[in-house]
């Protein structure tokens, strides 16, 4: 055996570790594939030796090459066998690759339960720890379901690093298994309270997250949330918060008004720049929901636009992006607070940063009105001319379009101004959104009647000069104007002044190399234009200018016959038919534009986007039935698709050129730059045309001549736009004079009130009339259409299975499952196969009428303590109470006032109204001083509730399975009220309470922590705690201090009230108790002066004490039982009258023990020592008598604590 351990540590000497691996790819950057392979063949035959070492480093190469994008999914077998390692260092190379490469998918993860199961309850921290991270990465539903209860388990661990893992995984349980939500909840409420920040802010993480997708179910926590926001001091977890906050708002407005001063506080007192983000996001949202009712909400609204002018002014980029992205979701609630800030705006559009322009340009959308309309869209069109880059300068195009169309047009008042606009923004070069201004082209011409003639004289204009806009065709999309020139001229021909010459010019041959569906648009718009011009000839009587209009037609049509486009030939024929018949009645002199222009009678008005939705699906159709009878899968098979298109398919085949690879490609490419280099003639492009003569050298020397170009480029003919902004300021000025001449002819009484009114009605949107009168078509709908459809939600949705009801009572179907332990029947305790069989029965009968009125009797208190707890719910818990009540909101420098206290309330249901008495005379002493005392009470009644839990956790019945802490359910009776607090000392003036816990952390040291109470009227303070150390025990000191010296308890004592301190004490043996000697020396102050008093106490250290609860599971225990390492005692007590129930909960609350496995009134115990020692107990209970055997690792201190278990039950 030794030789064949040598043999394997020789061998690995030579095994190929990570790093020899990556220095060998790097070497082999050729051949690295044929590398690689070697490599992994190499791994395959180091998972097939036996020894873990091999096998893990195997599994750390493979996980690299699985970086690389290497399959590494054959070995997941080998990856489960690294997991189950007992050495922390493989087990961890183990769950890294897992977490890598398992998913919902791999056939094996299932054999990962059971392994998981057993390190989530191993007593190293780091290997449950590992385990958690790993699962939350391939975790499935499958593992979610059975896992969900160690997990939660894990929440109440003693060690912060392992709850704030658990609790941060159930996030990813809930999402794999959201039947596990309403359980655990409770548990995971609770840990918003937990002692550790770390954990508190996990819990808060977690509860947001779920809270963002459905906040609805989150609303009962506002009021402890409102707790945590005022007292906290983590950024990060206020940020959370107020996030949750922003969500919960807008379904209760009540909570608004409670938010609105600790958030304004907020702003004005944090410096960090991301809380105050959110801050203002929140507050934004609080006034929303507050439309009504909050009269003084402007102040904030003002003070919210502040504080984002600073961060947009900012010179960090990242902090001006988010003041926009703020300012515009204030924008729509309080437009004319963001509009006093539009020179700020404007400015970010000349920022270097196009994410900042683009952001700016979203928030001028928003600000737009009647008034500032021209004006801005005036300086977009600046930006427009200066933009570099076609991305930034389309997206301004489209904003421009999107600024002026927003709300059916509502801001335009002078469309002719509008159709302008389109105009300039057709001399763009490099658009892509050529189709976008033809369409608003096409929309304001047909919508608004009264800007027709205009439009047509415009786009005629542009049909004269289409040989322009269609010259750079093939580079860019802006000659899609021209499709809605040539309709808009067709479809309202009667308004053409000039339409001869608008004929001629959509005739010319030019219009032959535009795109394919523009030609059809102009064929067909030719015949309309045709058709009005002949109705005109023939009303004047100019036949022979009717004859030549058509022979004109029939000259210049067959250019467009011979089209390769087949929509535009089969127009252009048809069309040529027709009018070569008409030239044919117009030689008999016969009228034909009455029957001509009949062809085109009617008005066209817009269709609704999703008028094809609304239609109703007449009745007796069904959409889903066959037309035909469908065919059979026999025929299908035989049958072959007939080849229509087969000879040609042939002839394309024998001319398909070979394929060419990417060398050949790339030399013929580069012999194509330098001919084109070469080439005289050949026309270099250039991002920037304007600079190119600047930046070539030698060309200084060129005669240019100086062109004025102040007046930008245009189309000729056309209006410019700022025209019409100086003619509409000129227009409002007469409006506004010619109501003021209004006014003054009223009543001279009310002279004064109609000047003020006056002043206020000219500056209104509304009063602004448009240039002329504007009659908007509406779309048109189907008859009978259906009401609006709303888009479906994503069936795959995670979070909708989490819009779960988490205030209704648990059900029994919903508890979680429990591993269970297997039927244990045949084993029975000594003490119970005693007595015959004909004795027992009578007895039997005894105890069930002595359990069914026990029963009764626990069923009445059941039911007197929920009146109690409804009663309780609806002042504390309910969130109308809290959000009713009258209290002012908390600031962020006073966390122990008003709200705080309900919030408590909420948090804290089981606090009966003897407390609230307490705390009602607390107050009256001084409020300052009332939260150390609810900190005692709150923390004893915590630890009472979870000991009660941990005893209940594992046991059995009878009748019952196990069932899981989290649903709440007794056994059997409730559990009398246990602390684990014992008396330390006392007089006159304190009381003092203590507790001592062991550390994992650290094997050699305790905690003890004191609770001080003050008993007297006076005011306890400079109190200092000394103990005399022995060798086997010190207590831990500052460094600097002597022996001798007393740690000062780091509070004062206000009378009545009492607070808590921990001290710790490091200690070499813990096989046996001990007692230490202190004093407690303090200085009581009250009115009559000052004295120094002293208290004398004894330390108590038990066996017990040394002791931490520790899950252990049946399979664990057994293998711990049958090493033979442990040594064994027993002890009997006698006069045992308490039940088995009650009797375990006294054990595992006193001395750290927790149920392995429980049959009738025998149960197996389990615990361990902070130093390693196994603590194994056998509990048998008999008719009035307890006899417990018990294992240990080390004969003293097993012996030590049966004593004290001995004496703890002789009290019972």
């Amino acid at each position: 055996m030794a030789l064949k351990m040598v043999k394997g540590s020789i061998d690995r000497m030579f095994d190929k570790n990570l790093q020899d691996l990556v220095r060998g790819i790097r070497n082999h950057k050729e051949d690295e594939a044929k590398y690689i392979s070697q490599c992994i063949d190499e791994i395959k035959q180091e998972l097939k030796q036996d020894n873990i070492a091999v096998k893990s480093n195997a599994v750390c190469k493979l996980t690299y090459l699985q970086m690389l994008g290497y399959d590494i999914s054959w070995a997941a077998f080998n990856i489960i066998e690294v997991m189950s390692a007992s050495k922390f260092t493989f087990k961890r190379i183990g769950y890294l690759a897992a977490s890598q490469c398992f998913h919902e998918g791999t056939d094996v993860i299932m054999l990962t339960t059971n392994q998981i199961r057993k390190d989530l309850s191993s007593p190293n921290q780091y290997d449950t720890g590992v385990a958690l991270t790993g699962l939350s990465c391939f975790v499935t539903p499958d593992l979610a379901r059975d896992l969900a209860n160690d997990i939660m388990t894990l929440m109440s661990h003693t060690k912060p690093y392992i709850r704030k893992k658990a609790v941060l995984i159930m996030y990813k349980v809930f999402l794999k298994y959201p039947e596990s939500l309403r359980p655990a909840f409770p548990r995971l409420k609770e840990k918003l309270e937990d002692p550790d920040p770390g954990v508190q802010s996990a819990a808060v993480n977690v509860i947001c997250e779920l809270a963002r997708r459905n906040p609805k179910n989150y609303l009962s926590l506002a009021p402890l949330f409102f707790k945590l926001m005022t007292s906290s001091t983590n950024n990060w977890v206020l940020i959370k918060i107020i996030k949750l906050f922003g969500a919960l708002t807008p379904l209760e407005p009540r909570l608004g008004k409670k938010l609105i001063e600790p958030l304004t506080n907020l702003i004005h007192s944090t410096s960090a720049m991301s809380l105050l983000y959110e801050c203002v996001n929140t507050v934004i949202a609080v006034l929303i929901s507050l439309s009504s009712g909050m009269p003084n909400h402007s102040a904030s609204i003002q003070l919210c636009v502040q504080k984002l002018r600073i961060l947009i002014e900012d010179s960090d980029q990242n902090l001006k992006y988010l003041g926009l992205l703020a300012m515009s979701k204030i924008l729509k609630t309080h437009p004319k607070s963001v509009q006093s800030h539009k020179d700020l705006i404007l400015q970010c559009l000349d920022d270097k940063d196009e994410s900042i322009r683009l952001r700016a340009l979203d928030l001028l959308y928003g600000m737009v009105s009647k008034k500032n309309l021209m004006e801005i869209v005036k300086k977009l069109m600046i930006h427009v001319d200066k933009a570099e880059g076609t991305t930034y300068r389309d997206e301004l195009l489209t904003k421009i379009i999107d600024i002026c169309s927003q709300s059916n047009y509502q801001y335009i008042t002078n469309f002719e101004w509008y159709i302008s606009i389109l105009v300039e923004l057709t001399r763009l070069e490099g658009t892509r959104h050529g189709h976008l201004i033809a369409a608003q082209m096409l929309d304001v011409a047909i919508r608004v009647k009264a800007i027709r003639k205009f439009a047509v004289s415009q786009m005629a204009m542009l049909l004269d000069n289409a040989h322009l806009i269609a010259s750079n065709t093939q580079r860019n999309g802006i000659c899609e104007v021209l499709y809605a020139a040539a309709w808009i001229c067709g479809e309202f021909s009667e308004h053409l002044e000039e339409a001869n010459q608008t004929l001629e010019a959509m005739l010319r041959p030019k219009v032959t190399t535009l795109p394919g569906h523009i030609q059809a648009v102009y064929v067909q718009n030719m015949v309309k234009l045709y058709a009005s011009i002949l109705q005109q000839k023939e009303q004047a009587g100019e036949k022979e200018a009717a004859q030549e209009i058509t022979q004109l037609m029939i000259e210049r049509l067959p250019q467009f016959v011979q089209s390769a486009d087949l929509e535009v030939q089969e127009r252009a024929s048809c069309i040529l038919q027709l009018i070569k018949y008409i030239q044919k009645l117009q030689i008999k002199e016969v009228p034909v534009a009455e029957e001509v222009i009949a062809l085109f009678a009617g008005e066209l008005n817009p269709v609704a986007p999703k008028a094809q939705k609304k239609v109703p699906v007449p009745e007796g159709l069904d959409l889903d039935a066959w037309i035909n009878e469908p065919p059979s899968d026999s025929e299908s098979e035989d049958e072959k698709p007939k080849t229509i298109f087969h000879d040609e398919e042939q002839r394309h085949s024998r001319h398909r050129q070979p394929e060419i690879d990417e060398e050949e490609l790339a030399r013929r490419r580069e012999a194509r730059k330098q001919e084109q280099a070469n080439n005289p003639f050949y026309i270099k492009s250039s991002p920037s045309p304007q600079k190119r003569y600047q930046d070539t050298p030698g060309v200084e020397h060129i005669p240019v001549v100086q062109i004025d170009l102040s007046v930008p480029l245009k189309v000729p003919g056309m209006p410019m736009s700022d025209q019409y902004v100086k003619l509409e300021e000129e227009r409002r000025h007469k409006q506004k004079l010619e109501k003021d001449k209004k006014k003054k002819k009223q009543k001279k009484e009310k002279r004064g009130k109609h000047h003020r009114h006056n002043s206020l009605h000219t500056e209104s949107e509304e009063d602004i009339t448009p240039a002329h009168h504007v009659d908007i078509i509406t779309e048109e709908m189907p008859e009978n259409a259906l009401p609006s459809d709303e888009d479906d939600k994503d069936p795959n949705d995670p979070y909708k299975a989490l819009d779960i009801d988490l205030d209704k009572p648990l059900a029994d179907s919903e508890k979680l499952p429990v591993q269970r332990h297997r039927n244990a029947e045949t084993l029975k305790s000594p003490d119970s196969e005693a007595p015959p069989v004909e004795k027992s029965k009578k007895p039997k009968k005894k105890e069930k009428k002595h359990r069914e009125k026990e029963r009764d009797k626990g069923k009445k208190k059941e039911k007197e303590k929920k009146v109690v707890e409804e009663k309780e719910e609806k002042q504390g818990e309910d969130l109308d109470f809290w959000l009713s009540t009258a209290t002012p909101p908390v600031s962020t420098t006073q966390p122990q006032s008003g709200p705080d206290v309900s919030a408590a309330v909420v948090a804290e249901p089981e606090e009966v109204k003897k407390e609230e008495r307490e705390e009602q005379q607390e107050e009256d002493e001084g409020k300052k001083s009332s939260k150390h005392k609810k900190k005692k009470h709150k923390k004893e009644k915590e630890e009472k509730s979870k000991d009660k839990k941990k005893s209940k956790k594992k046991h059995h019945s009878e009748e019952e399975a196990t069932e899981s802490v989290q649903n709440g359910t007794l056994d059997d009776e409730p559990l009398p009220p246990m602390s684990s607090y014992r008396l330390l000392a006392e007089n006159p003036y304190i009381k003092m309470t203590y507790d001592i816990q062991g550390n994992l952390q650290n094997d050699s040291q305790v905690t003890v922590s004191v609770i001080f109470e003050n008993k007297s009227t006076s005011f306890l303070k400079s109190m200092e705690l000394n103990v005399l150390d022995s060798l086997n025990t010190k207590m831990l000191r500052p460094e600097g201090s002597s022996v001798h010296d007393g740690i000062p308890v780091p509070f004062q004592l206000p009378p009545g009230i009492s607070n808590e301190a921990q001290f710790v004490f490091t200690l070499q043996s813990i096989v046996m108790a001990q007692k230490l000697k202190g004093t407690l020396s303090f200085i009581v102050k009250n009115d009559e002066g000052s004295t120094h008093e002293k208290l004398d106490f004894k330390l108590h250290f038990s066996c017990a004490s040394y002791l931490i609860t520790t899950p252990c599971y049946s399979d664990a225990f057994a293998k711990l039982l049958e090493s033979g390492d442990l040594h064994m005692s027993s002890i009997k007590v006698d006069g045992i009258s308490i039940s088995f129930q009650h009797l375990l909960a006294k054990i595992c609350f006193h001395h750290h023990f927790s149920v392995v496995e429980r049959v009738d009134s025998c149960a197996s115990m389990y615990s361990r020592s902070i130093q390693g020692h196994h603590v194994c107990l056998l509990v048998k209970k008999g008719e009035n008598s307890v006899s417990i055997d018990g294992k240990c690792s080390d004969s003293t201190l097993l012996s030590n604590l049966l004593d004290e278990m001995k004496e703890t039950l002789s009290k019972c």
